[in-house]
């Protein structure tokens, strides 16, 4: 009567044993994925079921451990994402902002340099107007301003296309970031699907 009773127990706590291990590696790669989406480590099969000590036919024959790596890689993939539209979130924002202040700074020089022409052009005016009834030292004083103006709106003319450079190298170095990211993005998204195929 004895004797069936222990061979029921031996396979009792063999199969404890079993669901204990089976549980405490559950519990490791659920640890080891937290701790890679944590540091954001690229999730492999391999890495995950080397830092888990766990074989990879676990991985890839329990349903469980399949499921946990599965939602890791997509939360990762999905934070790789979020990374990287943050990121061209960022450089689109300050590139924006340089060509923003390049633009004003654009502006104000050409309404400086219109107000200066407006004050030439009046001044060259009254200087005809009144020719003769200014003394020699205003005429003098008067074709001094008239140069020193004239001067001035030759600078801001060459502030104005130095500033009309910038602004286009600017919008160049924009460009060339979005195409930069774009290339990035697909060399990435290459990467994550062939770590994902490998077995």
């Amino acid at each position: 009567m004895t004797s069936p009773t222990v061979p029921a127990a031996r396979t009792s706590r063999a199969l404890e044993a079993r669901r204990q291990k089976t549980a405490g590696g559950l519990a490791r790669i659920k640890d080891t994925l937290d701790q890679m989406i944590k540091t954001r480590s690229v999730i492999t099969m391999a890495a995950v079921a080397r830092t888990a000590d766990v074989s990879r036919t676990f991985l890839y024959e329990h349903a469980d451990a399949r499921a946990l790596v599965d939602e890791a890689m997509n939360q990762a993939a999905g934070r790789r994402v979020q990374d990287r539209q943050t990121v061209q979130d960022e450089l689109e924002a300050s590139w924006r902002e340089r060509a923003l202040n390049t633009e004003a700074a654009l502006k104000s020089a050409h309404a400086e340099i219109l107000a200066q022409r407006e004050q030439i052009a009046e001044l060259i005016g009254q200087v005809r107007d009144l020719r003769s009834e200014w003394s020699q030292e205003d005429i003098t004083r008067i074709i001094t301003d008239n140069g020193n103006l004239k001067k001035r709106v030759r600078e801001l003319a060459a502030e104005g296309k130095c500033l009309t450079g910038k602004l286009s190298a600017a919008r160049d170095n924009v460009r060339f970031a979005d195409k930069r990211i774009a290339d990035l993005e697909v060399q990435l998204t290459e990467r994550t699907v062939s770590s994902s195929n490998r077995p």
